[in-house]
């Protein structure tokens, strides 16, 4: 422990106090000047006093200190020659000092005790009975008491005396400059004896050992031994070891602390300029996978993204039932042509009469009924209704009656051909009746991609509005041209929103968003307009469409084909190098919006299987499903950090079963490095 550190305790042998003279008494003693009564001359003499030590929160007697010497009684010597050693007053049954009485003369004048030295700090002496009042006399003025200079330690004062029989006069303290001031404690004194009746000097008591101070020091000891006990045992628990960075913590370097190390904030891409997968090792790896009867009829095909060399082939040039993995061809298209920024938007206008107003749709079926506040968990990013709501009442100047609905945006049928009539029946979960406005997709639970479906979610959502502005719905119109615009909001851009059909494989965005294609580019917003514009687009791009036959944007048509192959060459581009191809930065965002294996959209459940497993975090890939229809397209990194891009198309195949077969396929060529 430091040297500053070390406690510091009031001293109990020896006053230390600047006003006593360096030798003029023994350790421990204090001189004072009593006059003495019964001496012819009337002179006083000196008489060594031991100094009074206080008990805590107790009245006491004065003690007398001697040296600590063995523990045979010695014989006190007189320090006056007119009276023989007094009789010492008996102790009660208790380990304390005697008292030492003197008769004094009688005192002069009523002496009071130091109330100034308790102003100062010391402790007021408690009072347990007030003595005898002596007669009245005549007040004197009281000398101005010189205060002793500061010490380090301030010596608490003692209490009132305790009246006795015999009538005691309050002494005075007498410093050794032989001045004197109120008595800080009180010494009783008794008149002494005739000296024929005082026993001999030889009986005198034996002085008692300072035992007190052996008691202060074995405590303190003690009180260093435990806090010294407690701070060791402190610093040995690990988790105050570990705080204070102590040599012995369990988390203390082992060695040399390592240098930082420098870090790049540039995400390492696949690898394209190793060497890639053999044709033959890769055949040989997928013999066994792709073979599986639970595949029924597989087609497909595996491409290097960054050569474009195709490294495996299975009939991928045969058209076949796509399902879902058709929103691939959608999703490329409409990237291809509009701008990634692209947003839909949905506005209430005034309307012809006073009163009413039109709700405008606008091709967003992503518009979110819930709170402000509170975004879609479907559709991150997309507009609020409550918004257009608000915006309507501010600006609409008066009372609102009457809200009519225009949906003229979109043009023909609701449904395509090749369609299940289950998949547009009220109440189903896979699809709404495409309009071009509705709240949460149509869904009758905002926050559950499996909610049921409403039969007719645009007049829903017009009563909806019609109810927060209290006014009624008034069935469809179309809103007048120039019309004053009250509100409207939009949705999330179009890489998000194309993002969001992915994911969840929306089959209802994406067969809005082949309408939306065909009005930017000026055809028919109807499910012949958008597969037309869809191929058109592709075509010009530079894709072969050779045996792609679609019928709607969502794959929910049994009658929609398209062979391996084009799934893959969509990929293959999008996944390319960054430079080599131009089509390739339009079409990146469409990778982002790949599922991912055990993580997210519809393949969040899959790859649970140890067949599979290996695939879990490394395959991204669009699903597609149909009765007896299993796909899967997308890309993947090997061992070796190749990025290879899939595409496989199982028909006559179980559900679960074909999934699964397919799921290996994929998750052999992550474990591939196939030379």
């Amino acid at each position: 422990m430091p040297e500053n550190d070390a406690p510091r305790w009031p001293s109990d042998d020896k006053d230390t106090s600047s006003a006593e003279p360096k030798g003029a008494k023994g350790e421990g003693e204090t001189t004072i000047w009593l006059p003495m009564s019964g001496m012819a001359s009337g002179k006083t003499e000196e008489l060594s006093v031991p100094k009074v030590t206080p008990e805590s929160g107790s009245w006491f007697e004065p003690v007398v200190e001697v040296e600590e010497e063995p523990d045979v009684p010695e014989t006190p010597t007189p320090k006056w020659s007119a009276f023989e050693p007094v009789t010492p007053v008996e102790p009660e049954q208790r380990e304390e000092p005697k008292t030492l009485f003197v008769k004094p003369v009688q005192p002069q004048h009523k002496v009071e005790p130091d109330w100034d030295r308790f102003d100062q700090g010391a402790a007021t002496p408690p009072r347990e009975a007030e003595p005898p009042k002596p007669e009245p006399r005549p007040e004197q003025p009281k000398p101005e008491q010189p205060r002793r200079p500061e010490q380090s330690r301030v010596e608490p004062p003692a209490p009132a005396p305790v009246p006795s029989a015999t009538m005691h006069a309050r002494p005075v303290r007498i410093e050794p400059a032989e001045e004197r001031f109120d008595s800080e404690a009180t010494v009783g004194i008794q008149r002494p004896e005739p000296p024929s009746q005082q026993p001999p000097a030889a009986e005198a008591a034996p002085a008692p050992k300072r035992k007190r101070k052996r008691k202060v020091l074995l405590i303190t000891t003690l009180v260093v031994v435990l806090l010294l006990a407690g701070m060791g045992g402190a610093a040995a628990m690990p988790k105050v070891s570990n705080r204070l960075g102590l040599p012995w913590a369990p988390n203390a370097p082992k060695g040399e602390i390592p240098k930082p190390a420098g870090i790049t904030r540039v995400l390492h891409g696949p690898d394209i300029n190793g060497a890639g997968p053999t044709k033959e090792g890769l055949a040989a790896a997928l013999a066994g996978p792709a073979g599986s009867p639970d595949l029924g009829t597989l087609t497909g095909t595996v491409v290097d993204a960054a050569s474009g060399e195709v490294l495996w082939d299975k009939n991928s040039g045969t058209p076949l039932t796509p399902a879902s993995t058709t929103k691939l061809l959608v999703v490329a298209a409409a990237l291809l042509t509009m701008d990634h920024g692209t947003q839909f938007s949905t506005k209430i206008v005034q309307g012809a009469e006073p009163g009413t107003v039109v709700l405008v749709a606008g091709g967003d079926p992503s518009l979110t009924s819930l709170p402000l506040g509170t975004d879609s968990p479907l559709y991150p990013g997309a507009a609020h209704v409550d918004d257009l709501v608000a915006q309507v009442k501010k600006a609409a100047g008066g009372k609102i009656s009457k809200v009519q609905l225009d949906i003229s945006l979109f043009k023909g049928p609701t449904s395509a051909k090749g369609w299940d009539p289950e998949d547009t029946a009220a109440g189903n979960t896979y699809m709404a009746p495409v309009l071009p406005v509705m709240a949460d997709g149509g869904r009758a639970e905002p926050k559950n991609d499996h909610s049921p479906r409403v039969a007719n979610p645009a007049a829903a959502l017009t009563q909806k509005i019609a109810g927060k502005l209290e006014a009624q719905a008034g069935g469809t119109t179309t809103a007048p041209k120039d019309a004053k615009v009250l509100g409207e909001v939009k949705s999330q851009p179009l890489a998000e929103f194309a993002n969001s059909l992915m994911q969840l494989s929306d089959n209802l965005m994406a067969d809005v968003l082949a309408r939306q294609l065909a009005l930017a580019k000026g055809a028919e917003a109807s499910f012949t307009g958008g597969a037309t514009t869809t191929m058109n687009v592709l075509k010009e791009a530079g894709f072969d469409l050779t045996g792609v036959q679609i019928n709607d944007g969502s794959g929910l048509s049994d009658q929609n084909k398209i062979p391996a192959k084009v799934l893959s060459e969509i990929l293959a581009v999008a996944a390319a190098p960054d430079g080599k191809d131009p089509r390739t930065a339009k079409l990146r965002p469409l990778l982002a919006g790949l599922p991912v294996a055990g993580g997210s959209g519809t393949l969040e459940k899959r790859y649970g299987d140890p067949a599979s497993a290996a695939g879990r975090g490394w395959v991204r890939g669009k699903t597609g499903t149909l009765s007896g229809v299993n796909t899967l397209a997308g890309v993947v990194l090997d061992t070796d950090g190749r990025m290879l891009v899939f595409a496989l198309m199982s028909s006559g195949s179980d559900q679960n079963k074909g999934r699964a077969a397919l799921d290996v396929v994929a998750a052999t060529l992550h474990k591939c490095g196939c030379r």
